[in-house]
């Protein structure tokens, strides 16, 4: 045997220069991110693509501070101008992924990593792929050199991304510290998934400082046990990892349907609803029963939790949840929680998802205290969203259904949906029982002197009013289609659904709230 052919040249400098850009090539920085609990951009990446399917783009881009640093140490400790950015596969499903890289010079977007996302954002939209964005990172890099700025306001990143609304499904990441311009590319994002270390914010210490509005550390900004609460985050997880693999779920109801799915018992949502009215029940557990089972997703959990949100599966099909809990609020339809559902609905409008709608509230939340949060005007968003939106829809009554609280999640009418079904012990009305008596009687309950007997004939008018509220009633004069076993709806979602066909995405911008 003869020797073996020396490697080219050219062929070796690039495995040099490609290894430079690697974890390994940087042990000091990445040692001290793993002490201090966090994971690599490309170890996210890794994690997150399927084997062997990365193509990266501006992987030997560096930062642009030639008149500051040599050129050798910029490919040293500036690999990809600190974000990671390309295109794999994600359960065999082409995503686009970026990460900025907190490793370097703290996640900062630098002028090259914008030409970069930029770069990226044309190709999303081009290919119309899914997103995937680690945004932990500190905001713009103040002290890039190669670039003649004043204001750097004519940056395009911004507009790019948000141009991409209804275009891509996208999900931003956050773990750590997400100020300034990173905030800003979380927060253009459909779903935002944040680390319980996540601290997001429009600024970070040193803005606020040099606004001599205080000194803060990074984590009073805006933590997560302010952000989930206030509508800011969709899900909190535990670390990196489990974000990943919750990026991976929402990834997969943008994957169309699926022929792996298993059913739970429907037997138990005959008595999933207490018999009486005036008892709170937990929603979620009906949400789950009817979906496939591990196929539930709610989003926005702590923030106005009277309204519920969740991506789940039916027999396969992604589908939309809009749900009363009367654990809060009596269910009612707050503004908080018209906000909520206004935006799931254009969410689910935009990708093709079609939304079912169980309602168990007494209507919309009424009082000069809420009045003065322009009630009027967000919950009018719920309506303005389902008067425009395009997918198939199902309403289910599962308990009560009264005024215009419950048009609204009707999506505007009984008969706005596909089809409407009430649960048998359902009731509905122009308002509840109870308040319809005391406003329609007044005048006979004035007349009677006694306290006790008032409430008396309150409660013998309310009965009254709730047997002819019954929604087999409502059926009788066909403002419902059907009263379905409650062990039933399942399959009656399932077949209307399946009768509806495939179902095309508007494409419109979802509203960042």
């Amino acid at each position: 045997m003869g020797n073996e052919p020396s490697e080219r040249a050219d062929v070796a400098e690039l495995r040099r220069r490609r290894a430079l850009t690697e974890d390994p090539a940087r042990a000091d920085v990445v040692a001290k991110r793993h002490a201090k609990g966090g994971r690599t951009a490309r170890e996210n990446v890794a994690d997150l693509v399927d084997e062997d399917s990365w193509v990266e783009w501006g992987r030997y881009a560096v930062a642009g501070q030639r008149m500051r640093r040599s050129r050798d140490e910029l490919i040293a400790t500036t690999p990809a101008d600190g974000i990671v950015a390309g295109m794999g596969s994600v359960d065999g499903r082409a995503t686009a992924v970026l990460a900025y890289d907190y490793t370097v010079m703290a996640g900062t977007q630098g002028m090259r990593g914008h030409k970069k996302t930029d770069r990226m954002f044309d190709v999303i939209e081009r290919t119309g792929v899914p997103v995937v964005f680690f945004a932990e990172g500190g905001g713009g890099r103040p002290n890039d050199t190669d670039f003649p700025l004043v204001s750097a306001l004519d940056a395009e990143s911004f507009a790019l991304w948000a141009s991409l609304s209804g275009k891509s499904p996208r999900i931003s990441i956050v773990n750590g510290s997400c100020f300034a311009g990173n905030a800003v590319i979380a927060g253009c994002s459909d779903f935002l998934i944040a680390t319980a270390s996540a601290s997001i914010g429009m600024a970070g210490p040193a803005m606020i400082a040099g606004g001599g509005l205080g000194e803060y550390a990074a984590e009073e900004i805006g933590p997560v046990s302010m952000q989930e609460p206030n509508g800011v985050v969709d899900l909190v997880v535990a670390d990196e990892a489990e974000a990943t693999a919750a990026a991976r779920r929402l990834l997969g109801y943008f994957h169309g349907p699926t022929d792996d799915w298993k059913a739970h018992d429907q037997d138990p949502l005959r008595d999933a609803v207490p018999e009486s009215s005036r008892t709170a029940f937990d929603t979620v557990p009906v949400i789950t029963r009817l979906a496939d089972r591990d196929s539930v997703t709610i989003l926005r959990p702590k923030f106005a939790p009277e309204m519920i949100t969740a991506l789940v599966r039916i027999e396969g099909r992604p589908v939309g949840i809009l749900a009363n809990n009367s654990m809060h609020m009596a269910g009612t339809v707050t503004g908080p929680g018209s906000d909520k559902a206004a935006r799931f609905v254009q969410l689910c409008d935009s990708f093709g998802i079609p939304l079912v709608s169980l309602l168990d509230t007494p209507g919309y939340m009424v009082g000069p205290d809420y009045e003065r949060d322009a009630l009027v005007r967000h919950c009018s968003r719920l309506l303005i969203a389902a008067g425009a939106m395009r997918v198939p829809s199902i309403a289910v009554i599962l308990r009560r259904a009264y005024g215009l609280g419950a048009q609204a999640m009707c999506f505007g009418s009984l008969k706005a949906p596909l089809i409407t079904m009430a649960w048998p012990g359902a009731t509905l009305g122009a308002m509840g029982p109870e308040g319809a008596v005391r406003l329609a009687a007044r005048k006979e309950l004035a007349a009677i002197d006694d306290d006790a007997e008032r409430e008396k004939r309150v409660r013998e008018l309310t009965a009254m009013l709730n047997e002819s509220s019954r929604s087999f009633n409502a059926a009788e004069v066909f403002e419902v289609e059907d009263i379905v076993d409650p062990a039933q709806t399942r399959q009656a979602i399932a077949h209307t659904l399946a009768a509806a066909g495939p179902v095309t995405g508007s494409g419109r911008p979802v509203d960042a709230w």
